[in-house]
């Protein structure tokens, strides 16, 4: 059977695809503002914290994880940006502590409320993606849409002000405008992300599908508009191939994706090189 007719027969497929998709293109929107701000580390700290929730949620059987997770992991956004800048302790100092706090606390509840025989697949799978994006409900994809509808929306409507904040946080300040304000919508926006992406690559592989998709744009253009939609675009199409590998040969999903995503990095490096010899010639 070929992957389009498997596409055709099996709605869970179709379901995946779509839920992928929405989330390659979500999350390559702020990658470029996260690697010129240098704010990846944010978007590592995040995933450790959504790990933690996530383990919280199994533990009091949730059935609908998203009303846990992602609450937790907006305000630990919040805390990371605004408590870094209030307290005595710095912004990276804080965000090991809180990253590593989680994942050690998301261990142990997962540890001692597990009832699955079958613990290290358990951790393993929410660390590193699981086939859980093919058994999605119709419910599930209809939240994810609209959660990627609102980021994409916020996105567009902020676009300005997030360029502004990006390159020049002290001149967005000094015009009048809040810079502060737009930091913490862009944590904001990443938490949301981070929450949406679990489920297809896992919490230890979200700063991949976040980052690389921009250091690959990177390579090839240099305006921040241009940069920004080559990710968008290189993310989708690294998705889909990835997501499409994984079906066809039964391997897993987030690993499968972030191979890809690497992958065309290097086919960006290799575009950039030929192209520096043609200017150069």
């Amino acid at each position: 059977m070929s992957i389009m007719e498997y596409i055709q027969m099996f709605p869970f497929v179709r379901y995946a695809i779509i839920v992928g998709l929405l989330i390659a293109l979500c999350s390559s929107l702020l990658g470029v503002t996260l690697v010129l701000k240098r704010f990846s580390f944010i978007g590592d700290g995040l995933s450790h914290v959504a790990f933690g929730a996530m383990a919280i949620a199994t533990a009091v059987k949730l059935t609908t994880n998203f009303l846990l997770v992602l609450p937790i992991t907006v305000g630990s956004a919040v805390l990371l940006l605004r408590g870094g800048q209030k307290t005595k302790i710095r912004g990276d100092a804080l965000i090991a502590m809180i990253s590593v706090g989680t994942l050690a606390l998301g261990y142990l509840v997962i540890n001692l409320f597990a009832e699955s025989a079958n613990l290290s697949a358990d951790v393993c799978a929410t660390l590193f993606g699981s086939t859980s994006i093919l058994t999605l409900t119709l419910t599930e994809v209809w939240l994810c849409a609209a959660l990627s509808v609102a980021v994409i929306a916020v996105f567009i409507l902020l676009y300005h002000k997030i360029f502004s904040v990006t390159f020049d946080e002290e001149f967005t300040a000094a015009t009048g405008n809040r810079a502060g304000v737009y930091n913490l919508i862009i944590a904001v926006i990443i938490a949301v992300i981070i929450v949406l992406a679990m489920n297809l690559v896992g919490s230890l592989l979200i700063s991949a599908l976040v980052i690389i998709p921009a250091l690959s744009a990177m390579r090839l253009f240099k305006s921040f508009k241009a940069v920004t939609l080559a990710s968008v675009v290189i993310s989708v199409i690294c998705a889909m191939t990835g997501l499409l590998a994984s079906i066809a040969l039964e391997a897993p999903v987030g690993a499968t994706i972030v191979v890809t995503d690497i992958l065309g990095f290097a086919v960006c490096c290799g575009l950039n090189a030929a192209g520096m010899r043609v200017r150069a010639n």
